[in-house]
């Protein structure tokens, strides 16, 4: 039996619990300063409050305060806060975690250095944590998988992306079931990228859904699938782009941790949301500050962070200023309150589109 220390006790670190106990492994589930409320409930009750879905009974709690004793002796560290506490997730592991142990990151975003640079969050972490991390293995879990779905077990596959292949063979096998169905990859790189720039065009997704909604027209029997379509494939396109800029394999985008991800995530949840409202003229500083007030929105964080470090990219010359077009676009509706103007000329690389001729003119 391998023992397992979850930090963080959201929605997807809870929902992994699962494959790992029905093989019959030791799970303990550390909730951060903020989740106390959650470690309340499945203390008293097993039933985790946001999932809504009881915990098998042999899941452990801890509370923040107990951490150092339930990441002791733990084979497996998994990293289950949002992307918004990945440096603290950093100052706590630093002094938490072992030698020898294997540190499995499910949190997605990117961090960007002061000229642009990008990097995946397990790289942001091993800078955090000093020496020790050259004393323990990293890994990550990517691919089209919803919480609450994994929680009553429905059929996903994922894969483990790492760089030591041994520790990813050994998390594959720990967390294979057959509603669970693990590959592995060591384009670690690669595999981060794409799960984390899937939020940024999850956004856009929520736009057509808006702007039928201002017409009245959502019910209509023709609606805006082709739009959208347009939009996905253009993200698809410059996932490919992120990989190759930032060091991966292009080739992942193609697959789970690319267009996989990223269907799944356009299928709804907060991001999308938010394009929703935008998509309906609302301006997205109003969407953030009235009507999506204190929720977390990823997706929309990663636009910001992959925006700004675009914009320097593009003043040292790393990248083209015709590079990238649909980011910047959304990164000008969420930091400028830009409309929704879609530059369709600007996207899908060498495709030229027609010249527009009137009827008057032919």
């Amino acid at each position: 039996m391998t023992t397992i220390a979850v930090l963080g006790a959201g929605v997807m670190a809870s929902a992994l619990t699962n494959p790992a106990r029905d093989n019959g492994h030791e799970v303990r589930l550390i909730g951060t300063h903020l989740d106390d409320h959650i470690i309340d409930s499945i203390k008293a009750t097993r039933v985790h409050p946001v999932l809504k879905v009881v915990l098998d009974e042999n899941v452990q709690p801890y509370y923040f305060t107990e951490a150092a004793q339930a990441v002791a002796g733990a084979d497996v560290v998994m990293v289950g806060v949002n992307s918004f506490g990945i440096d603290w997730a950093g100052e706590q592991l630093a002094r938490l975690l072992e030698p020898g142990q294997k540190v499995l990151v499910i949190t997605k975003g990117l961090q960007a250095d002061a000229d642009g640079t990008l990097r995946i969050l397990p790289h942001v972490l091993q800078r955090a944590v000093g020496p020790i991390a050259d004393r323990v293995t990293w890994s990550a879990i990517v691919g089209p998988c919803i919480a609450g779905e994994l929680a009553v077990r429905r059929p996903s596959c994922v894969v483990f992306a790492g760089e030591d292949r041994a520790s990813l063979d050994f998390l594959a096998e720990l967390y294979g079931t057959d509603y669970y169905h693990v590959w592995t990859s060591t384009d670690f790189v690669g595999h981060e990228v794409g799960a984390a720039t899937k939020n940024v065009f999850a956004f856009a997704q929520g736009f057509a859904h808006g702007i039928l909604t201002a017409k009245g027209e959502l019910d209509a029997p023709y609606v805006m699938f082709n739009f959208s379509a347009a939009l996905f494939a253009e993200g698809s396109r410059e996932i490919h782009q992120f990989i190759e800029l930032i060091g991966g394999d292009p080739k992942t985008a193609d697959g789970l941790g690319g267009v996989g991800d990223m269907f799944v995530t356009s299928m709804g949840g907060r991001n999308v949301k938010a394009g929703q409202y935008v998509g309906a003229g609302i301006p997205f500083s109003e969407v953030r500050g009235v009507h999506m007030k204190g929720i977390t929105l990823e997706g929309v964080a990663a636009i910001g962070v992959v925006g700004k470090a675009l914009e320097r990219l593009t003043e040292r010359g790393v990248i083209e200023p015709s590079d990238f077009p649909l980011v910047r676009f959304l990164y000008d509706v969420v930091a400028h309150d830009a409309p929704i103007d879609v530059p369709w000329t600007r996207f899908f690389g060498g495709l030229q589109p027609r010249r527009l001729v009137s009827a008057g003119q032919r």
